[in-house]
């Protein structure tokens, strides 16, 4: 059973946090703080106690803006501690995600906070701590890739993806229609989808062969064109998108 803290300096999301988190059945024990200064005390008194005392804490519900020391400032002070809980940012802005998992997020829960999206922080934090998950977890559907907007989960079509950026921990989904931000490693999704026609063709960079409008060279360098995007190809992988191009027109 998790022990959490949650912390927001707005009362009604605290409260509706606290409350979702105590209906989980994989939680033992939720607390609230107000703020990252009241919620440091009690994150000083939890490891005092020890990872099996009555007062220690193994993860942290926490929002990103407050006043005074926020959300991201109290997380890279936990990275300094020996035996830091946990941590999950609940927050309604996306622009924070990269540097939230720079910090070894376990997730990134968007406001306004769903009882299934949280849950499935829960479950992330639970199998790290090394608790038995009591949901079970079912296999992602290949044609398909889970993404977040506006507290909301929805399913992007993988042959609806132009390409994909790296953007440290996460990659960046291009679509005719937008963007989404997903916490997947660029190589994850480079050995996922090479079945798929992708293929990388810079360390930033992997594109949707099918997508590809135009190859161009130009005094040495080359590029593709997708949509009205321009993408640089670096050297390394020049060639075998040449191949590839040529075999998929041919072929």
């Amino acid at each position: 059973m998790l022990r959490a803290l949650a912390v927001d300096d707005e009362r009604p999301s605290l409260e509706e946090l606290l409350y979702l988190l105590n209906a989980d059945p994989r939680i033992g024990n939720a607390e609230g703080a107000g703020d990252a200064t009241e919620a440091l005390r009690r994150i000083n008194r939890a490891l005092e106690s020890g990872p099996d005392g009555p007062d220690a804490i193994d993860v942290v519900f926490l929002d990103i803006q407050m006043p005074g020391l926020d959300g991201l400032d109290l997380a890279r002070l936990l990275t300094g501690f020996a035996r830091p809980p946990l941590v999950v940012f609940v927050t309604a802005h996306e622009d924070f995600a990269v540097q939230a998992f720079d910090l070894k997020a376990v997730d990134y829960v968007l406001k306004p906070v769903r009882k299934e999206r949280l849950a499935e922080a829960v479950r992330r934090a639970a199998a790290q701590r090394g608790t038995t998950p009591r949901i079970p977890v079912h296999e992602p559907d290949p044609d398909q890739i889970a993404v977040e907007l506006g507290g909301v989960t929805r399913f992007v079509a993988v042959d609806d993806i132009t390409h994909v950026e790296a953007q440290g921990d996460y990659a960046r989904l291009h679509t005719d229609r937008g963007s989404h931000l997903v916490r997947i490693p660029l190589s994850t999704l480079e050995e996922r989808w090479r079945s798929r026609g992708f293929v990388r063709i810079h360390r930033r960079h992997l594109v949707a062969l099918r997508h590809i409008g135009e190859l161009r060279l130009d005094a040495g360098t080359v590029s593709v064109l997708i949509g009205s995007e321009e993408l640089q190809v670096s050297r390394r992988h020049a060639r075998e998108l040449r191949d590839l191009l040529m075999r998929r027109t041919t072929g």
